[in-house]
């Protein structure tokens, strides 16, 4: 007797996940995995007929922060919804743990700006894999594949301090990098651009991420500056791989500021050069022009040293403000000028708890509002220190063209860059939190023909599946867990838009995870199968 599938999938035209064109074929899932791609006649207890529908792997986004959020929001619909079975966390050196005891409400503060305001997160871990149980004891509807942050690991540490680090505080660094890898973390993000890892040398960084190398781990960096020194950021990233022989992702890859437009033409070529000379490099880049991060992102590294009370302090300082302003005039600040990138009208409020009136609205705008566009910079700083530096924001300083010509490298996977959400959750978050995939599948495959579907099906799912290390995963392939995604190529599409960014995308008819199905006929099913997955 044929023993009974849970699922059947009939007929659709599957796309294998390796860039081969599509077979028509059904695909029998049992226990939690794919039992068998072909003519499939078992009998199943759910049949999903997919006749002229694509059935593809479960998306995998390499550059996500779901773990500052999924607590609050565990069915991480705004992700589910546009096919990510699996998210790659603690990106960007952020990480959620591990914590300690003594800096512990400084990592709070640290983290507020993309935690969920109101939220209890509870806080009673410290080390990643505590974090982790607490996640799945609450129970998700997507896998989590986390890293470990090189910011949060030297804030553990050494607090916001900028000094240099000491030979005891490495040692203390390499210890929570060891334990975190041990409790199956697939590797370690930096965010150069932020602090602490802005104060971190190159040395510094190169020395930490030795640890990788005796697990195999991947080394994933926002680089240390993606507008005028932007060639120097990526030789810098090549050298932490090179010197260690780990593998490295270069996350969200750009040239920011209309001056710098272009140069990704030469950082490929850096890349491709690398990988002749035996570095496993690749980036990855979302298919939009504008980026989102903290609205203190904005202001010189030593702005911001010993922390957020600290950096309110300074901008209230008339020699601060001055010191600043001259930085941001002349183009000789410490760290990246996004306002010169982007500009007053090109950096938009995301998420802005104290002062919703806000949120949607540019710089310019709040300042005219605020009279203050005669001293623009004068004006942001109140601003700044009226909402107490709680914001993101949105900025618009990529090319279009540069987009595309990463996105269709052959080193590039596709990404999100952004949190889990759901509509009523408040704010005007970038809208790549709902429409990543949709967009890209829509606009750039079916609309503009950047790329081919094939080869957008592949970026998202086994290249970075392959680059993490998911053996298991990122493949419609007997054996593979059935983490699966049913899309209409004719009408996938995003919806989310920067005015009106809580929107659900268009196409998208059914996700799998783990062999149980979380979206159906569009629709949260409510099913939270996830999985917390560890490396090897």
């Amino acid at each position: 007797m044929t023993e009974e599938l849970d699922i059947l999938i009939k007929g659709g035209n599957v796309l294998d996940g390796t860039g081969s064109p599509w077979l028509r074929a059904d695909i029998g899932i049992g226990d939690g995995r794919i039992s068998k791609v072909g003519v499939v006649a078992a009998h199943a207890k759910k049949t999903i007929e997919a006749s002229g529908f694509v059935v593809a792997p479960g998306f995998v986004d390499l550059h996500t922060h779901n773990d500052l959020t999924i607590l609050a929001h565990p069915d991480a619909e705004s992700y589910v919804m546009q096919g990510v079975t699996t998210a790659c966390v603690g990106n960007c050196g952020l990480s959620i743990a591990p914590a300690t005891p003594a800096n512990l409400d400084l990592l709070k503060r640290y983290l507020s700006p993309f935690l969920v305001s109101g939220f209890d997160y509870g806080w009673k871990w410290q080390a990643l894999s505590e974090y982790y149980e607490k996640v799945e004891e609450q129970g998700i509807s997507q896998n989590l594949a986390p890293l470990v942050g090189h910011g949060t690991i030297r804030l553990a540490v050494k607090g916001l301090d900028a000094g240099e680090v000491s030979k005891g505080e490495m040692t203390a660094m390499k210890r929570l990098l060891e334990e975190s890898l041990d409790d199956g973390a697939f590797g370690m993000s930096t965010g150069l651009i932020y602090p602490p890892g802005s104060y971190s040398t190159t040395e510094g960084v190169v020395e930490l991420a030795s640890v990788l190398a005796k697990y195999g781990a991947l080394y994933a960096t926002h680089m240390r500056n993606e507008g005028n020194n932007l060639l120097e950021s990526v030789e810098e990233a090549i050298r932490v791989g090179e010197e260690n022989g780990v593998r490295v992702e270069i996350s969200h890859h750009k040239a920011a500021g209309k001056a710098n437009w272009g140069r990704v033409n030469v950082t490929l070529r850096m890349m491709e050069q690398a990988r002749k000379k035996g570095v496993e490099i690749n980036c990855d880049v979302y298919p939009y022009t504008a980026g989102s991060t903290t609205i203190t992102a904005l202001l010189p590294v030593w702005v911001q040293e010993g922390g957020v009370e600290r950096m309110l302090e300074r901008l209230q300082n008339s020699e601060a403000r001055a010191s600043m302003k001259r930085g941001f005039v002349e183009d000789t600040m410490e760290g990246e000028n996004l306002i010169k990138a982007a500009g007053w009208d090109g950096i938009l409020i995301g998420e802005c708890p104290s002062s919703k009136k806000c949120e949607g609205k540019s710089l310019e705008q709040i300042l005219r509002d605020k009279n203050a566009l005669g001293d623009p910079y004068e004006g942001f700083f109140d601003w700044l220190v009226e909402v107490g530096g709680h914001s993101t924001m949105i900025l618009f300083h990529m090319d279009e063209s540069d987009v595309k010509t990463v996105m269709s490298s052959p080193l590039s996977s596709i990404v999100s860059d952004a949190w889990v959400t759901a509509p009523g959750a408040g704010g005007k978050p970038h809208p790549r939190v709902y429409g990543t995939f949709p967009r890209l599948l829509g606009k750039y495959v079916r609309e503009e023909k950047a790329l081919s579907l094939e080869d957008a099906v592949r970026k998202v799912t086994s290249m970075p599946a392959g680059k993490l290390g998911l053996a298991d995963r990122g493949l419609v392939k007997e054996g593979f867990w059935a983490d699966i995604v049913v899309f209409d190529p004719d009408k996938v599409i995003d919806r989310a838009t920067y005015d009106d960014p809580h929107q659900y995308p268009e196409g998208i008819s059914c996700v799998i995870v783990n062999g149980q199905v979380v979206v159906e006929r569009g629709t949260l099913t409510g099913a939270r199968p996830g999985k917390v997955l560890k490396r090897g």
